[in-house]
Formats: C-alpha cells, structure tokens, sequence
C-alpha cells in the first residue's frame, strides 16, 4: 500500500471508529494555541459528536496523567433520588438530590463532587472549590450543617479514557476545551449548560486542541 493510500485509509477507519467531525471555527475566533486535556478543564463535544454517551456532554476533567484520562459528565441529570440510590443513608431521607450521570464507566458506583472552601486531607482538588472524594460525611454535615456557596452532587458512573486516546480522538475534533468553574458546574441550569458553553465557543478566549 502506498504511504498516501496508507493516509487515506487511516484516515477513514479513523473517522469510522469515533463518528465525529471537526468544528469549524469563525475566521476571527482561530485560537492561536493548544491546549491540552489537563486537569480542571472542560471537555465540551462538538456539535458532530454521534457517540450517545457523549452527545452534547459537558465533562468536567478530574484525573489527567500517565495512566489516563477521568472525568465527569456534569450536564445529565437522571430523574433518580440520591435517596432512592442511597437508601441506608438516613439524612438523605426526604431531600431533593437527584443522581446525575457521569459517565459510562463503572455505571453501578458513585463518586461525589464538592464545592467548598477548603477541601479534607482525603479529597482531591480539581479546581477552585472544587473537590472530588467519596466522603459520606461531609455530604451528611452539608445537609445537617449547610453553609453558604457549600454543596454537592452524586455522579453513577464516570468517563475513562487511557493514556493518549483523549488526545487522539481530539485530533479528529470531538471536542474543545475550556477553564471550567464552580458556577458553571453547580449553579447553572444542566440542561442548558452544553448549549451555553458551545455558543461561547466562537470567543477567543476558548482554544481548541488541535493536536501535535
């Protein structure tokens, strides 16, 4: 096989395998560097992105390193109580969490998302006030104690990638990256957080990686 028909050949199984297409972006918008995936960034799908599980997803990065990629769909919702989720926990009892989807992997457990001032030794930082960790008991002291600004939310499941296949499926224009913020991860609407976040796509200040 010639080294162009070899191109074109990897070219297309490429495309097949992720489904998705570049964006284009306005003549005055071109970024004028890459960004790659790091932690405490978001990861915003193109409009193209035929995958169902990532479909107009927001996922927020948590874990970038030598051994992948983790992060959390921050805009799905499900229609499920965190108290119907977590029946042995009694502070639950009666309050309106509702579990969000955070992704495709390990679907069966949950991780828990902070916004706090000042995290616990156990917690990891992602960004500004926010914090990732399993700790029941600062979930249970935000509803029996809540302070200001302070809360959480309840993600079944998660986004995995291994090491370079974030970078490679970018290449082909899946998604783009922009900071990510509390506010935009608690208190703004889940359902119309993708569509915000894309239209804001044509501001300079949003990069996207292009790839080596």
């Amino acid at each position: 096989m010639s080294r162009t028909r070899r191109r074109i050949h990897l070219a297309i199984l490429g495309a097949l395998l992720l489904g998705i297409a570049g964006l284009p972006w306005p003549a005055e918008a071109q970024p004028t560097e890459a960004r790659s995936p790091a932690k405490g960034l978001f990861l915003v799908a193109t409009p193209k992105l035929t995958d169902p599980n990532f479909s107009q997803t927001v996922v927020l990065i948590c874990e970038h390193g030598a051994d992948g990629t983790l992060g959390l769909i921050v805009n799905r919702p499900t229609p499920i109580r965190l108290a119907e989720a977590m029946p042995s926990v009694a502070v639950l009892k009666g309050t309106s969490y509702v579990v969000y989807w955070g992704g495709p992997v390990e679907p069966n457990g949950v991780m828990l998302l902070y916004r706090l001032a000042k995290g616990s030794s156990q917690m990891r930082e992602v960004l500004t006030e926010v914090y990732v960790g399993g700790q029941l008991d600062a979930m249970e002291r935000m509803i029996t104690e809540p302070k200001p600004r302070e809360t959480f939310r309840a993600y079944a499941g998660y986004a995995g990638w291994a090491p370079g296949q974030l970078e490679a499926e970018m290449v082909f224009g899946s998604g783009v990256l922009i900071e990510a913020s509390a506010d935009h991860i608690f208190d703004k609407d889940p359902d119309q957080l993708w569509q915000d976040l894309h239209e804001s796509l044509s501001r300079p200040r949003v990069i996207r990686f292009d790839g080596p």
